[in-house]
């Protein structure tokens, strides 16, 4: 019997562990990858080097597999159609990955669909942007004064968020901006630019869930990502606190959206849980992402199924495996770059410290703030579980030393 062959295209950390996922089931994968240093090219047995941007290229990487999937969401929409048009089974396909490569896009679609948003509109430069402020300072005065809303930061104007439709990650493409000349910046790079209330949020949560192309979905539990500066530092497995209900209506929200959006593989609905108007707690969609998740990494060693093993099972259309967790509380803590590079010689010390810490690195050049691999722990009692994975973390970067 002859395995079929995964096409992954885009050659970073997310195909290294999907590639990972899959050797088990004994699945074939071939790699698109832009250089052969990339961290998924380092450990895939077939690679092509080649740009993802270019349609012929494309093509030619398609022929020999059986579905095409994705480490990013750069490729762009028109030549996703294509391979689809040659008979090539693209997944997610082209039109759900929009949603997650065009913010504009994104918001129309939830918009249509109920799905709770900040505040937003495009906008067409800074004296449109400074409007939108204005429009959300009157909002919010009518909203106080009607008891719509409390004074949680949802009031309106300045600042405000000002993102590039298409191209941002990790705090790159995205600007809080405090008045109409700090607005100019996001305009320079003359793509379309979406404006977004400044939510006053209690925490940010995300919703994981995977969907087949017969409809069957998944759902992990909801978690709690923790950001510094823009980049996702550590995620906590379940989300600690979180109002029963409140877990049940994200997972229900971000599996409506996948059914919605068509969406086939993993989902990522980043979420920001509010304050309502009636006092109650809330979300409200932040960010889309249809490719494995930094916020699901916990799920490698904390769930029955990663959420790798389940994107491999559901873009080949087979049945999706057991998402709940192992153990009461797991923790993910990412691992950057800093001024210490030689980070295997910290593996003596976390390991013998912690036996049952689990490291995962990517293959990558250390460089500061880099992502460059991530450490989970898991265990009974949560403060012990977050110190383990905060201490490894910082040791094998280097910022702790004892």
């Amino acid at each position: 019997m002859t395995f079929p062959v995964v096409g992954m295209v885009g050659g970073g950390q997310l195909a290294r562990m999907t590639h990972e996922a899959g050797i088990p089931l004994g699945i074939k994968f071939k790699l698109l990858s832009d250089t052969p240093q990339d961290s998924a090219a380092q450990v895939v047995s077939e690679v092509v080097i080649g740009d993802y941007r270019d349609l012929d290229t494309l093509r030619a990487f398609a022929r020999g597999c059986d579905v095409i999937t994705f480490d990013h969401e750069h490729v762009p929409t028109e030549h996703l159609r294509a391979l689809e048009a040659d008979g090539i089974p693209v997944r997610p396909g082209p039109g759900a990955l929009v949603h997650a490569q065009d913010k504009g896009v994104m918001r129309a679609k939830l918009d249509a669909i109920g799905a709770p948003c900040p505040r937003h509109r495009l906008v067409t430069d800074p004296a449109d942007a400074a409007a939108f402020a204005a429009e959300l300072a009157g909002d919010g005065a009518r909203g106080r004064a009607a008891g719509q809303w409390p004074e949680d930061g949802r009031g309106g104007g300045f600042p405000v968020v000002l993102k590039t439709v298409r191209g941002g990650y990790d705090g790159k493409g995205v600007w809080i901006v405090r008045s109409s000349k700090e607005a100019a910046e996001p305009f320079r790079a003359g793509v379309p630019v979406l404006a977004e209330e400044k939510v006053g949020f209690v925490r940010e949560l995300a919703a994981n869930v995977v969907r087949s192309p017969h409809g069957q979905a998944v759902a992990y539990p909801v978690v709690e990502s923790v950001q510094v500066d823009g980049v996702c530092d550590t995620v906590i497995a379940p989300a600690p606190g979180l109002d029963g209900r409140l877990s049940a209506q994200a997972q229900e929200l971000a599996l409506r959206i996948a059914a919605e959006l068509n969406v086939v593989g993993h989902l990522a609905v980043e979420l920001f849980e509010v304050t309502g108007a009636d006092g109650e707690p809330a979300v409200l969609v932040n960010e889309l992402a249809m490719r494995p998740h930094n916020s699901g990494h916990w799920t490698q060693d904390g769930a029955v199924t990663s959420q790798f093993a389940n994107h491999v099972r559901a873009v080949l259309d087979l049945p999706l495996g057991d998402p709940r967790p192992r153990a009461p509380w797991t923790v993910m803590a990412n691992v950057l770059g800093g001024d210490f590079p030689d980070m295997y010689s910290a593996y003596l010390h976390c390991m013998a410290r912690d036996p049952q810490l689990k490291i995962h690195m990517y293959g990558k050049d250390v460089k500061p703030g880099r992502k460059v691999g991530h450490v989970n722990t898991y265990g009974d009692d949560l403060a012990d579980v977050r110190e383990r994975a905060a201490h490894a973390a910082g040791y094998l970067r280097g910022t702790i030393t004892e």
